[in-house]
C-alpha cells in the first residue's frame, strides 16, 4: 500500500479496492496494513470493516490459525459497542461464526473440547439474538462427518430443518448433503442431489467447483465420462493456483491419475506447485497431498519414477522421491487430525484413496492427450554412463556406418536413427573408430553426422544453420578423400543459402537462379561422380528451379523448371535410381500444378502412386498421396482429398513420423475436414499435427498449430477445451522461458482471453487483455495488431464498468490506428464502449457516451475518405443505430427515434438477396419500440411494423420477421 489512507473516506475507498483483489499474499498483506490504518480512527465502524475483510482475507487464503483470532476481536467489539453494527454488520458477524467453526475444524493441534466449545457458543448466541439454529446444527453435522462418528442423527437435525437466513447458501447445502449420500457409497443419489450445482443453476464463491471436485470419480463409477471431462475442464480451472481449495485441485490430480491422464496430472501439478508452500490450513494441505500421492504413486507404477515433478521449493524432484516425500507429510497430518479427534477415519479415507485403483485405462480429457512416454521424451536426461562398443550395439562399428551410409543413399528413412546411434557413440570418452578403408577414416564419420544434421535443420527450415553446418561437412569430405560428398555438402549449402532470402519473391526468386547456376558449375567441375552422387546434384539443380517457380509464379520459369525436371528423370531411369526416379515424378508433377495444370498435375501423381506401388520405394507413398490430396483439393473435390489423405496416414505409420511427415498429413487433412463440414475431425487432426511438429522439434510449426486448433475449439463453443489447450502450452518451456516468437505468444494469448470472456470469466480475461495492450504498445513494426488488442481490452474494461481505464485504452488503440488504421475494429469498439456507457449509467453516461460515437464518426469520416470498403456492416448506418441505442438508454426519445430514422435511410430496404435484411429488421423493430412503447405513438409504430413485416414475408424472411410480429401484437394488446 504506497500510502496509508489519511481519512476513513479513503480507508473505505481502499477497502473495496482490496476487495477487488484475487486472494492470496498480497491482498492478506494490504487488509493487514488497512486495519492497522483504522485503529488511528476514533470511529469503530471503519475498523469493523477493515476487521472482516482481513478475516475474509484469511479465511480465503488459507490462514485458518488467524482467521479466529480476528473474529474475537469483532465480536469483542459487538459485545462493547452492539449498535454500531449495522443490519448487514450484524449479519456478516453471525454468519461468520461458521468460518470460525470450519478453521478450528481444520487445525489438528485445536482440542476436540474446544471445537465443542465454540459450538455451544454458537448455539448460545444465535438462541441469544433469537436466530434459528440450523446452521448451528449443519456445523454439528460437519464436525460429525469429520470425526467420522455415525452421521445419521446429525444429518437428520441439520437436513430436516427449515433454512434460515444465516444458512449456508443453497449450493453448499446441496453439497454437503450429497457428500452424505456418497460417503453412503450411492453414487446415484448423491449425483442426483448435486444436479442443481453440476448445472450451474445454484452457485456462490465456492460452487460448483468444490462440487465438481467430488463428483468426479462418482459420474466416471455410474458411465458418465463424458460429463466427467467437461465438468473437470470447467472446475479445475475455477480452483487451479488458490490455496483456500488446494483440496479441490488435489481431486483433479486425482481424476487424472485414474483416467489414463497422468501426463496431464503432472503438468497440472506444475501450475499449482506453490500450493505446497502457500496452504497454512492442515485439512485442505492433507486433502492436497493425498491427491498428488495418487498421482505420483500411478506414474511411479508406470515405470516413470525418474520424471521430473514440481514440489516443496528448495530441491528438484523426481516422481518418485517427491511421492515419498508427500507420503510422509500425509501421514503425519492424518495421525494428527485422529489423535485429536479419537478415531481412524483420516488415516482410513486416505487408504482408500491411495489404494483406489485406476476406472478407466484412458479418457480423453484435452485436446492434448500426451502420455507418460511423450513426456520422458521431451525431458532430457542425463547421459547413461559410456560403454564399450561390443556391448553397445549388437553390431560392429564399422558395419553400422556402413549400413546407416547404404541407406543414406537411398533415402532410406531409418538412415536417420542409425546416424543418431553413430552421433552418441562416437561422442563417448572411449570411442575407438574402426581401422577399416571401406569404413574410412573418422572424420568422414564426423562430415557424415554433420550432413545428416544439416539436413534435419534444412526439414526445420532452419537454413542458416543448414548452410554452415553443410559447408563445415564440406570441408571435412575434402579432408577425408570424398571430392564427391563435399560437392552435394557444397551444393545443399547454396540452396540452403537461398532458402533463407526473405527480403521478398524478387530477391529470393533471384538467389535461386544464382544457387541454380552455382549448383550446375558444381556439378561440371567434379569428377569422378557415381550414378547415385550425380543424380542427387541433377536432383537439387530441378528442386532450385522448381523454388524458384513457386517463388516467383513467373510464366518465363516454367519451361526450365520442366527441363530440369525432365534432365533428371532420364538419367535416374538411365541407372535404374528408384528413389531418383520418383523425384523426378514428382518435381513434374508439382511443376504442373504450379503452372495451372491441376489435372495434368494428378495424372502425373497417379501414375507415380503406381509405380511406387509396384516398385517402390515404399517410403515415397505417403507425401505422394499427400500431393494427390492437395491437388484433388484445388479442384475441389474434398471426398477425394480425405480418401487420399486417410491412405497416406495408414502407410505413414510404418515408417518414422518425420522421414514421411505425417505431421503435414494431419494438418491437410484438419483443413479438407473443415471444406467437407466436419470440425471435430479437423480438430483431431490439428492437434495431432502440432504435437508430432512439438515432438520432433518443428516448435514454430507446432505452436501455429496449436493456435488454429485453439481459434477453432473457440469457434465451435468448445470454450473449456480451448482454455485449457492454451493453458497447457503456457507451460511449455519455450513459453516459460521467453523463447517463443513473441508474436505467435501474443495471438495464443489473444485467443485465451477471448475464450475466458466466452466462459464468462470477465476479470481474467480483462487482466490478460490488458497485460497484451501494454506489451504490444512496444510493436513498432506492428502498430495494427496494437490498435485491435487496445480496442478489445478497452471493450472488456468498459464491460467491468471501468470507464476511466477503458477511455486511456481506447486512446491508445486511436493513436496507434492513425499508424495503421483499422477502421471497422475501432469503430466497433467505439460503438460498443458508449452503449456500454449509457446502458450502465443512463442518462449520466449520455456525455462519455457521445464522446465515443464523435470518435466513431470520425472513424467513418477517415474511412470514407480512405474509399475504404467495409467487410461487415455499413460504419455509418452501424453508428447510426447506435445513437438510438445510446439516445434510447439514457431516456432521450425523440433523438433515438431520429437516429434511428437516419440508419433506416442509409440502409434502404431490402432485396431478395440482401444480406443486410437482419440489420434493417432489427433497425425497424428498435424504432417501433421507442415509437410506440416509450413516444406512446401507436399508431405510426403499427404502420412502420406492418408494413416491415409484409416487404420480409414477401422475402421469404419469416425469421427476421417474427420479433416485429411479436412486437406489434404486444402495441395492439397494449393500446
Amino acid at each position: 500500500m504506497p500510502t496509508a489512507p489519511q481519512t476513513t473516506d479513503e480507508l473505505l475507498q481502499a477497502l473495496q479496492e482490496n476487495d477487488r483483489r484475487p486472494y492470496g499474499r498480497t491482498r492478506t498483506v494490504t487488509a493487514e496494513e488497512l486495519v492497522e490504518a483504522a485503529e488511528q480512527f476514533a470511529e469503530p465502524v471503519p475498523l469493523i470493516r477493515a476487521l472482516l475483510e482481513l478475516q475474509e482475507a484469511y479465511t480465503y487464503g488459507s490462514e485458518p490459525r488467524k482467521s479466529p483470532v480476528v473474529f474475537a476481536r469483532l465480536l469483542t467489539l459487538f459485545d462493547e459497542q452492539p449498535d454500531v453494527f449495522d443490519e448487514r454488520l450484524r449479519h456478516l458477524l453471525f454468519w461468520r461464526f461458521k468460518w470460525v467453526a470450519n478453521a478450528l475444524l481444520a487445525l489438528p493441534e485445536i482440542p476436540l473440547a474446544s471445537l465443542r466449545q465454540w459450538q455451544k457458543e454458537m448455539r448460545d448466541r444465535y438462541e441469544k439474538a433469537d436466530l434459528g439454529l440450523q446452521p448451528y446444527y449443519g456445523q454439528a453435522y460437519q464436525l460429525a462427518a469429520h470425526l467420522g462418528e455415525d452421521t445419521a442423527l446429525a444429518y437428520e437435525l441439520w437436513a430436516g430443518r427449515p433454512r434460515t437466513r444465516l444458512s449456508d447458501c443453497e449450493a453448499c447445502e446441496i453439497c454437503e448433503r450429497a457428500l452424505f449420500h456418497l460417503a453412503a457409497g450411492d453414487d446415484e443419489r448423491a449425483l442426483r442431489v448435486w444436479e442443481p450445482v453440476l448445472a450451474g443453476k445454484d452457485s456462490c464463491q465456492e460452487e460448483p467447483a468444490r462440487s465438481i471436485s467430488h463428483a468426479l470419480l462418482p459420474l466416471l463409477r455410474t458411465g458418465a465420462a463424458d460429463r466427467a471431462v467437461e465438468l473437470h475442464l470447467a472446475g479445475y480451472r475455477a480452483c487451479r493456483r488458490n490455496p483456500s481449495m488446494a483440496g479441490e485441485v488435489g481431486r483433479h490430480l486425482e481424476f487424472c491419475a485414474l483416467t489414463g491422464n497422468e501426463a496431464r496430472g503432472l503438468e497440472l501439478l506444475a501450475e499449482n506447485r506453490g500450493l505446497f508452500d502457500e496452504v497454512e490450513s492442515p485439512r485442505d494441505m492433507l486433502d492436497f497431498l493425498t491427491g498428488v500421492e495418487v498421482l505420483l504413486r500411478r506414474v511411479e507404477h508406470l515405470g516413470h519414477g525418474e520424471l521430473p515433478a514440481a514440489g516443496f521449493a528448495g530441491r528438484a524432484w523426481t516422481a518418485a522421491g517427491l511421492r515419498a516425500e508427500v507420503a510422509d507429510r500425509a501421514d503425519d497430518f492424518a495421525a494428527r487430525f485422529d489423535a485429536r479427534n479419537g478415531t481412524t477415519a483420516h488415516a482410513d479415507r486416505r487408504a482408500a484413496r491411495v489404494e483406489r485403483a485406476p476406472l478407466l485405462d484412458a479418457l480423453e480429457l484435452t485436446l492434448r492427450p500426451r502420455s507418460l512416454d511423450d513426456v520422458a521424451a521431451a525431458v532430457p536426461m542425463a547421459a547413461p554412463p559410456a560403454r564399450t562398443t561390443a556391448t553397445a550395439v549388437p553390431e560392429s562399428v564399422g558395419e553400422l556406418i556402413l549400413r546407416a551410409r547404404k541407406l543414406d543413399g537411398l533415402g532410406h528413412p531409418e538412415s536417420t536413427a542409425l546416424w543418431a546411434r553413430l552421433r552418441t557413440l562416437s561422442a563417448a570418452r572411449d570411442y575407438a573408430h574402426p581401422d577399416d578403408p571401406e569404413v574410412g577414416p573418422l572424420v568422414r564419420l564426423r562430415a557424415d553426422l554433420l550432413d545428416d544434421e544439416a539436413s534435419r535443420a534444412g526439414d526445420k527450415d532452419e537454413f542458416a544453420v543448414a548452410q554452415a553446418l553443410y559447408e563445415e561437412a564440406a570441408g571435412l569430405y575434402e579432408d577425408a578423400g570424398a571430392p564427391e560428398r563435399a560437392a552435394l555438402a557444397r551444393a545443399c549449402a547454396l540452396l540452403a543459402a537461398a532458402g533463407g532470402v526473405d527480403d521478398g519473391a524478387e530477391a529470393k526468386a533471384a538467389a535461386l537462379t544464382e544457387a541454380h547456376a552455382s549448383i550446375v558449375a558444381l556439378h561440371e567441375e567434379t569428377s569422378g561422380l557415381t550414378p547415385v552422387h550425380e543424380a542427387r546434384l541433377l536432383r537439387l539443380r530441378a528442386t532450385a528451379l522448381g523454388l524458384r517457380l513457386q517463388t516467383s509464379g513467373n510464366e518465363d520459369d516454367v519451361e526450365p523448371a520442366f527441363a530440369e525436371a525432365d534432365l533428371l528423370l532420364a538419367f535416374a531411369t538411365r541407372h535404374d535410381i528408384a528413389g531418383q526416379i520418383s523425384g523426378g515424378l514428382l518435381l513434374k508433377a508439382g511443376t504442373h500444378a504450379l503452372s495451372g495444370d491441376l489435372p495434368a498435375a494428378v495424372a502425373g501423381v497417379d501414375d507415380l502412386l503406381g509405380r511406387l506401388k509396384a516398385q517402390g520405394p515404399a517410403w515415397h507413398l505417403p507425401r505422394a498421396l499427400g500431393l494427390r490430396a492437395r491437388l484433388q483439393l484445388g479442384l475441389r473435390d474434398p471426398e477425394a482429398a480425405h480418401a487420399s489423405l486417410m491412405e497416406g496416414l495408414r502407410l505413414a505409420a510404418d515408417w518414422p513420423a518425420e522421414a514421411v511427415d505425417t505431421s503435414r498429413l494431419h494438418s491437410d487433412l484438419a483443413e479438407v475436414c473443415m471444406h467437407l463440414g466436419r470440425p471435430d475431425e479437423a480438430l483431431r487432426h490439428l492437434t495431432r499435427s502440432a504435437e508430432l511438429d512439438l515432438r520432433h522439434g518443428s516448435r514454430t510449426e507446432a505452436f501455429c498449430s496449436y493456435s488454429n486448433a485453439a481459434q477453432l475449439s473457440l469457434d465451435m463453443g468448445r470454450v473449456e477445451d480451448c482454455i485449457a489447450l492454451l493453458d497447457s502450452l503456457m507451460t511449455e518451456p519455450d513459453v516459460t522461458a521467453g523463447e517463443l516468437d513473441d508474436r505467435l505468444l501474443a495471438q495464443l494469448r489473444l485467443t485465451r482471453a477471448r475464450a475466458l470472456h466466452a466462459g464468462e470469466d470477465l476479470k481474467a480475461a480483462t487482466a490478460e487483455l490488458v497485460a497484451l495492450a501494454a506489451e504490444s504498445a512496444d510493436w513498432e513494426d506492428d502498430p495494427g495488431s496494437h490498435a485491435m488488442i487496445a480496442a478489445e481490452a478497452a471493450v472488456l474494461l468498459g464491460e467491468c464498468g471501468d470507464f476511466g481505464r477503458a477511455r486511456e485504452a481506447v486512446n491508445q488503440a486511436l493513436a496507434a490506428h492513425a499508424l495503421a488504421p483499422r477502421y471497422e475494429q475501432l469503430s466497433s469498439c467505439l460503438r460498443e464502449l458508449a452503449r456500454q456507457q449509457a446502458q450502465q449509467h443512463g442518462e449520466e453516461g449520455l456525455t462519455d457516451a457521445l464522446a465515443f460515437l464523435a470518435d466513431a464518426d470520425r472513424i467513418a469520416e477517415e474511412a470514407r475518405e480512405a474509399a475504404y470498403e467495409t467487410r461487415g456492416r455499413s460504419l455509418d448506418s452501424a453508428l447510426a443505430y447506435e445513437h438510438g441505442r445510446v439516445n434510447a438508454y439514457a431516456g432521450e426519445y425523440e433523438d433515438a427515434l431520429a437516429a434511428l430514422e437516419k440508419a433506416l435511410a442509409l440502409l434502404g430496404e431490402p432485396g431478395p438477396e440482401d444480406d443486410r435484411a437482419g440489420e434493417w429488421a432489427e433497425c425497424v423493430r428498435f424504432a417501433g419500440a421507442v415509437e410506440g412503447l416509450y413516444l406512446e405513438r401507436v399508431s405510426p409504430a403499427l404502420t412502420r411494423l406492418d408494413k416491415a413485416v409484409s416487404l420480409l414475408t414477401r422475402l421469404g424472411r419469416t425469421e427476421e420477421a417474427e420479433p416485429l410480429t411479436t412486437l406489434a401484437s404486444r402495441l395492439r394488446d397494449e393500446a
